[in-house]
């Protein structure tokens, strides 16, 4: 019997968790990436990043003499069904979830992931392969086994496989035949108290019970519905709701292009990246999701205001970074990295992302504990470090490694830290606070229009006093640095299109940086042009080049970073919260709206 897929040729992949964790699984319905027991844990499932040391690193159920597979989510949840058929017309449908439900006025998340495998036509022959590694795929974890269950002794966790198929055939990776449905609970070292079957049965109704209402509240719009649904769900799954975190991906280490050195652990929380899941979230109503990053933010240890770029899933704010070497990398493309050196930046707009992302705190009034005095009082001194920051260099939300300069978006964010506050102020009455930043930040807009707007070319530049390009300009209007009708910003926008644009995908910027030059497009960005397109009344154009890039997604309707510009192969990190957040917003801008349904 042979294996289905040595490793992945793409991500193909879907993605399911609970806020406890996340696991990647391929178009075969092999589990090839998940980190145990959190998202920025050790890589349990790492077949994804090729083991070197060991055979394994992945969790399958394998159909004999298959010949096809197709894949698709349960409608509006993340439980992802998988078909896989034979060449005798044989054939059998794995249902795999992360169980999540409201229990005891909380929510029930183990790290723990159910498996159901239910024979669907003929005699299928299975064998089922558990094969974690510990230790980054450096070791084989000792296993212990009993009447109805496997242990994984992983270091600082244990694992255990409860399953009512014969022990020995799990084991030993027997090949048998599948003449009824089988149940696998992979999970925390507990003893079941109940049949396995009944209990993947009740968490399965449970688990789909709960992601159908909270897919119910989400005020998505008229037009690519499942588009927006399967998003907003993939941003949430990359919340790590023990402490609020937002991770930048999943994953460590996709190579943004082939055998490129531009490769990065993203497991981590990117304060610019999780503030714009928490706005695109808002908008779609799912205000938790801001609370509870704001509880993480509220719990960093910020020593007056000053704030990394990113942080552990933790709150961690040393992420050393350094090569593994028991893992060959995504399709053998190595380095592996553990850690992210961007921790040791300054990257200014950090300030007024963590401002915006608070802003609604303060009028939303469906939340129950609205932003106040005193929770103003806590954003003033973010709002005095943005303005002793916004003229000063840093290395951008691109995180340059070798340069240094005033960018212009960091500046504008800093600018937009200080607006807010302002409103904030203004909408709480406190005055003299209003007039304070609304000051402040007059003059920061006055001194940014300045030096960034390029007279001699005619539009915005990516630095104070440059003459360069880069996407992140798209975003001047939709901050409310200027008016999406302001002939510099059309004229700006114009400018991208023709020097960034390739076919329908952006790149982030042209200029070679310590890497060289880049080779992909950066998908967020072509969500920005997009919006950009549609402020300025070319709603027609940004549709049809939404619709193309729709079509870029994966077949379960997911994106990574980076898209390559003539095949459309995906690139970088997966699933990956930039693109996803990029796909929601533009979706609410361009969608008709629901009037039009009746």
């Amino acid at each position: 019997m042979e294996a289905t897929v040595a490793r992945p040729a793409s991500l193909d992949l879907g993605i399911v968790g609970n806020g406890s964790i996340a696991l990647l699984i391929d178009a075969h319905g092999r589990v090839v990436w998940g980190c145990i027991p959190a998202f920025d844990g050790d890589p349990t499932f790492c077949a994804l990043l090729s083991p070197r040391l060991h055979p394994g690193g992945d969790y399958a159920v394998e159909l004999e003499n298959q010949v096809s597979a197709e894949q698709a989510y349960v409608p509006n949840t993340a439980i992802l069904r998988t078909v896989l058929r034979d060449a005798d017309g044989g054939a059998v449908e794995i249902t795999d979830f992360a169980p999540r439900w409201h229990q005891n006025e909380r929510f029930y998340r183990p790290v723990m992931l159910m498996r159901k495998v239910r024979p669907l036509a003929g005699l299928p022959r299975i064998r089922v392969r558990v094969r974690p590694l510990a230790d980054y795929g450096a070791t084989l974890p000792e296993t212990t086994w009993g009447s109805n269950h496997i242990r994984y002794l992983l270091p600082g966790f244990t694992l255990r496989l409860t399953s009512d198929a014969p022990v020995r055939m799990l084991r030993d990776e027997l090949p048998f035949v599948l003449d009824h449905d089988l149940h696998l609970v992979l999970g925390p070292d507990e003893t079941l108290t109940q049949p396995v079957a009944d209990f993947v049965r009740h968490a399965e109704e449970k688990t789909t019970a709960y992601w159908r209402e909270w897919v119910r509240y989400l005020s998505i719009p008229l037009e690519w519905q499942q588009a927006v649904i399967r998003s907003a769900i993939t941003l949430k799954l990359c919340q790590y709701e023990e402490t609020g975190a937002i991770v930048a991906a999943i994953t460590t280490s996709i190579p943004e292009a082939p055998h490129t050195a531009r490769n990065w652990d993203y497991r981590y929380c990117w304060l610019r990246d999780a503030a714009f899941v928490v706005r695109a979230l808002n908008r779609l109503g799912a205000t938790r999701s801001m609370e509870e990053y704001l509880r993480y933010v509220g719990n960093l240890a910020a020593n007056e205001g000053l704030l990394q770029p990113l942080y552990g899933i933790g709150f961690e704010s040393r992420l050393a970074e350094d090569e593994v070497a028991a893992l060959a990398g995504y399709r053998g493309m190595g380095p592996v990295r553990r850690g992210n050196l961007a921790w040791l930046q300054k990257q200014h707009d950090v300030y007024g992302s963590v401002v915006l992302a608070a802003t609604q705190l303060f009028f939303d009034q469906r939340l129950i504990r609205m932003g106040d005095e005193a929770t103003f009082q806590r954003l003033e001194p973010l709002g005095e470090r943005a303005y002793a920051l916004y003229d000063q260099p840093d290395a951008g939300l691109w995180e340059f490694r070798g340069r240094t300069e005033v960018h212009t978006y960091s500046s504008v964010m800093c600018w937009a830290a200080c607006d807010r506050l302002a409103k904030i102020a203004a909408h709480l009455g406190l005055g003299e606070r209003a007039a304070f930043w609304r000051g402040r930040a007059d003059a920061m807009h006055t001194r940014i229009t300045d030096h960034a707007y390029n007279a001699e070319l005619g539009y915005f530049v990516e630095a104070l006093d440059g003459h360069r390009l880069d996407a992140s300009l798209l975003l001047l209007a939709e901050l409310g640095f200027v008016a999406g009708d302001d002939p510099r910003f059309a004229r700006t926008v114009d400018a991208i299109g023709e020097r960034l644009r390739r076919g329908d995908a952006l790149f982030r910027y042209v200029a070679p940086d310590d890497f060289g030059a880049p080779e992909t497009s950066f998908t967020v960005c072509t969500f920005w042009y997009i919006d950009a397109l549609a402020m300025l009344g070319r709603k027609d154009e940004a549709r049809a080049l939404f619709e193309r890039i729709l079509a870029r997604r994966n077949p379960l309707g997911l994106l990574s970073e980076d898209l390559e510009f003539d095949q459309g192969e995906a690139w970088g990190n997966f699933p990956q919260t930039y693109s996803h957040v990029g796909l929601i917003n533009a979706a609410m801008r361009l969608s008709r709206p629901w009037q039009d349904a009746a």
